[in-house]
């Protein structure tokens, strides 16, 4: 059963760990990247639901996850494919589950539960294949704390520095397409990246495109960032509420103007706050691989990958110093501004494309390098 803090009760069959868990249900609306999902840091917390109603026709491989392991606290299926069919799947998508301790239920209204969300917003849940009593289980689901004003960056950064292995493979769906300027542009380039729950194909495209990347956790201080001399610094993406992330913040400000700074998702909202921005949290969120973005200065249109619950307050935000570079189509909130007297920028989206669509991915990647030879 799944019992969300309304009351509703959603039942059907267990698969993967037989256990119970907490978190805050949301919906996905990817059709692909299931494993990508799974294994992305900014889903800790919380309980997946996909939309598609397939999941698990592919099976999962080593090779195409954002993380070591799956970080969700649950995730919620339509239906669950136990014979994948693709010559790359090393096992099925339910014994991947178990494997790593990810509670599952599938055989649900994932519409009903999706329009529900959608109604009453992202809301406190609680899944088990344990609990028979319903009303247990809507409790226990109302007991949880929440993800408001809790930092779930400290629970996915990396504890030690370490430089971004050479060797690393390149995701499926970047090493379909070469690398932006095949890797010459970037040559030379030192980059430190802030962990908060940096996916891995981030750290794999600013590799090829020449960067050598060294990755520092959460917590490290803009003096400690600074002394290792880099070109530019990046801010990844990451899980839970970015206002209760107060050290990154306090760095981030430590490092305006004597760097270029590169923020995707947790990273962007985090320069925000930097800058004297607020945010706020949102009904619930972008989360996908069909967000449609316009960037302001050109009007065209790109369709994105997403996964964020948080959002960026435009008008907290001083416009004679902060201008918004991109804009969500479907709701108009913010998803991309850009401080050229600081050389830092930032976008909403996810533009690494891991699931995705590749369209913003080239040019942005291309402009922190040239922010990065400007100053160099």
């Amino acid at each position: 059963m799944l019992a969300l803090e309304d009351g509703s009760v959603f039942r059907g069959w267990a698969c993967g760990a037989d256990r119970e868990v907490d978190g805050e249900v949301v919906f996905n609306t990817s059709m692909t990247g299931y494993q990508e999902v799974l294994t992305d840091p900014s889903y800790k917390g919380q309980i997946v639901t996909m939309t598609y109603p397939l999941m698990g026709n592919c099976g999962v491989n080593p090779e195409d996850v954002e993380s070591g392991a799956p970080q969700v606290a649950g995730f919620v299926v339509k239906e669950m494919c136990r014979r994948p069919s693709n010559w790359r799947a090393t096992q099925p998508l339910d014994d991947y589950l178990k494997e790593h301790g990810i509670a599952a239920l599938e055989g649900i209204d994932t519409r009903a539960l999706t329009k529900r969300i959608r109604t009453r917003g992202d809301m406190k849940a609680a899944l088990s294949s344990r609990i028979e009593d319903p009303d247990e289980l809507v409790d226990r689901a109302r007991q949880w704390p929440g993800l408001v004003g809790r930092d779930l960056v400290e629970m996915v950064t990396c504890r030690e520095p370490y430089p971004w292995p050479a060797g690393d493979r390149l995701s499926h769906s970047w090493g379909r397409r070469p690398a932006p300027g095949g890797g010459r542009e970037g040559a030379g380039l030192r980059v430190v990246a802030l962990d908060f729950g940096m996916k891995r194909n981030i750290a794999r495209i600013l590799r090829d495109c020449g960067c050598a990347i060294t990755v520092v956790p959460a917590f490290a201080g803009a003096g400690a960032i600074l002394e290792r001399e880099p070109h530019g610094v990046f801010l990844s993406n990451g899980p839970g509420d970015p206002a209760a992330v107060t050290y990154a913040i306090e760095t981030v400000r430590g490092l305006l103007g004597k760097k270029p700074i590169f923020g995707i998702c947790l990273g962007h909202q985090i320069l925000a706050l930097a800058l004297g921005g607020r945010t706020y949290k949102m009904k619930f969120g972008h989360r996908g691989a069909n967000q449609p973005v316009k960037e302001t200065d050109t009007g065209r249109v790109f369709i994105t990958s997403q996964n964020h619950g948080y959002c960026v307050d435009a008008a907290t935000l001083d416009p004679c110093r902060v201008r918004i570079s991109h804009v969500n189509l479907n709701d108009h909130t913010p998803e991309g501004m850009e401080i050229e007297s600081l050389r830092a920028f930032s976008v909403q989206h996810h533009p690494e494309a891991s699931p995705g669509p590749h369209d913003s991915m080239r040019s942005l990647f291309e402009k922190f390098v040239v922010y990065m030879r400007a100053g160099a």
